[in-house]
């Protein structure tokens, strides 16, 4: 695979959890697939701004992946890549690990495909 097929694979997965989190900020009943399942139906007020500001996060990390890709031209630091890099697979870390069930078997396989596409970048 090339740079640019991995990067446009790591952006389209990470709209998944960021449709997901900008819905939870909306107030839909998802709260059993985030915070490891701690607010099963909605997320409180406070929470659901988080959920506002993860999805932001994962906009900004699937950016610094397009660029390194060559996808988009942003002209953004190496820094920011590899932020991503490692913010993406602390994200794997916590939701393999984490005691809801929903979210580890849901989120577990696109963020381990997201880490995946991310070393994949960092290797071409």
């Amino acid at each position: 695979m090339t740079p640019t097929t991995l990067a446009i694979s790591y952006a389209a997965l990470a709209g998944f959890p960021t449709a997901m989190h900008i819905a939870l900020a909306a107030g839909a009943p998802l709260g059993r697939f985030t915070i490891g399942g701690r607010f099963p139906g909605r997320l409180p007020g406070p929470w659901r701004a988080l959920a506002l500001v993860q999805a932001s996060l994962l906009l900004a990390m699937a950016c610094a992946m397009l660029d390194r890709g060559g996808v988009l031209r942003l002209g953004l630091p190496d820094a920011a890549f590899w932020t991503a890099l490692a913010l993406t697979v602390l994200t794997t870390i916590a939701n393999v690990a984490t005691p809801s069930r929903p979210e580890r078997l849901l989120w577990g396989p696109v963020t381990l495909a997201m880490t995946a596409a991310a070393i994949g970048i960092a290797l071409l």
